[in-house]
């Protein structure tokens, strides 16, 4: 994906432990510059709930990253099927993956959200 991930399946994606285990995780020394904890609730093999702690940023609307990783890796363990719909806070995202060597896809939209200038002064 670019940037390290942890995911963990959890029963109830609203009773997540972000703060708690979440945050531990994240700066687990297995992780010397950090990493991206996922929370995925399984809703059934083509649906799941995430919630995802970016490193340095703390919980965000949306990660695509952590998307792709979260089918990924649910995908290795025949936890979810090759098309997933992923329902983060921000919105859905559908990841597509067949396998190990192949692309993992993702579709979702876009939305412009700031705009900001950055002065000498």
């Amino acid at each position: 994906m670019g940037n390290p991930h942890a995911l963990l399946e959890v029963d109830d994606i609203d009773a997540a432990p972000l703060a708690t285990i979440g945050q531990f995780l994240g700066r687990h020394p297995v992780f010397p510059l950090g990493c991206n904890v996922g929370f995925a609730q399984v809703v059934d093999d083509g649906t799941i709930r995430l919630r995802v702690l970016e490193r340095g940023a703390g919980e965000t609307l949306a990660c695509g990253s952590g998307a792709c990783a979260a089918v990924a890796i649910l995908r290795r363990s025949q936890r979810v099927a090759t098309r997933v719909n992923v329902f983060l806070p921000g919105g859905l995202l559908v990841i597509e993956w067949h396998g190990p060597g192949g692309p993992v896809r993702m579709k979702g939209p876009a939305e412009y959200v700031f705009q900001g200038s950055i002065s000498d002064e």
